[in-house]
């Protein structure tokens, strides 16, 4: 049995932008997931909502992802991979984040990961680092990601950058799924099939 463990924000818990409430287990993209890997795998759930890469949050404690990560991994080994899917958060203007800083954020998450020795074997996890997509057009959230859109569009281009510079596989979600017009912020049902699909696809190509 293989173990996958999905470190991401509310999109990997999975908020539901028109009710405001939880996606059923089945519909949240690491649901999705699941089946598409088949019966030899394991998937943990691990989203939380407001989670960053690692910005301590003045108004929502307890969301800063390199902190949690360490004990988050120790709990769960052995792993075989690691999928990291942060950094919307990370564009908010409190944080007052560049790009470049978001992305040194996820490197500093791979750079966890790889030092843990919480794969099989006392040995790394493989990492599958997930760039978020653009910010869509922003309603409730909109005095939030004020500064967003902007930064978010280069994302990719950096995740991309880092997970090659570390050696970790990687999908950019924008090619397969947008973020909800209800929001701009979070996915609808269809969008988490799209992505569970994708990364699950992206898995298996890059499992060894």
């Amino acid at each position: 049995m293989k173990t996958v463990l999905c470190f991401g924000d509310s999109n990997t818990w999975g908020y539901e932008p028109a009710t405001k409430s939880r996606y059923a287990p089945y519909a949240r993209w690491p649901g999705v997931l699941r089946p598409k890997l088949g019966p030899g795998w394991q998937v943990i759930e691990e989203g939380l909502n407001g989670r960053t890469t690692v910005f301590e949050d003045p108004v929502m404690p307890g969301r800063c992802g390199i902190t949690y990560l360490t004990p988050c991994l120790e709990s769960h080994r052995p792993l075989d991979w690691v999928i990291v899917a942060l950094g919307v958060n990370d564009v908010k203007k409190r944080f007052s984040a560049t790009p470049h800083d978001i992305a040194r954020g996820a490197e500093m998450l791979i750079e966890t990961i790889q030092r843990s020795g919480a794969g099989r074997g006392g040995g790394a996890p493989q990492i599958l680092l997930v760039a978020p997509p653009p910010l869509g057009k922003l309603t409730e959230f909109a005095e939030q990601f004020e500064d967003g859109p902007g930064k978010s569009q280069l994302l990719p281009a950096l995740y991309q950058a880092a997970a090659a510079e570390h050696g970790c596989g990687y999908l950019d979600a924008a090619t397969v799924a947008q973020y909800s017009e209800v929001d701009g912020v979070h996915f609808c049902a269809e969008h988490h099939k799209k992505l569970g699909e994708a990364i699950s696809a992206r898995i298996l190509e890059l499992d060894t």
